[in-house]
């Protein structure tokens, strides 16, 4: 399976920010502090998914 490196990128992004969101509504309130941290997961997410190449598949999976 191909799967661009945005759209790698992208879920990865999703899940860094939605991950911190979740735990930051434990108490039913995101202050200030979490919301920085969660914009930050979504950038370091991004940021880091985006540097990584997507490994080339094997000339075994190719024929498949």
């Amino acid at each position: 399976m191909k799967i661009s490196k945005m759209w790698k990128a992208v879920v990865a992004g999703i899940v860094a920010g939605g991950g911190s969101v979740s735990t930051a509504l434990a108490d039913d309130t995101i202050t200030a502090a979490e919301g920085w941290a969660a914009g930050l997961a979504v950038l370091a997410a991004l940021g880091f998914t985006w540097a990584v190449p997507n490994r080339q598949a094997s000339t075994a999976q190719r024929d498949l």
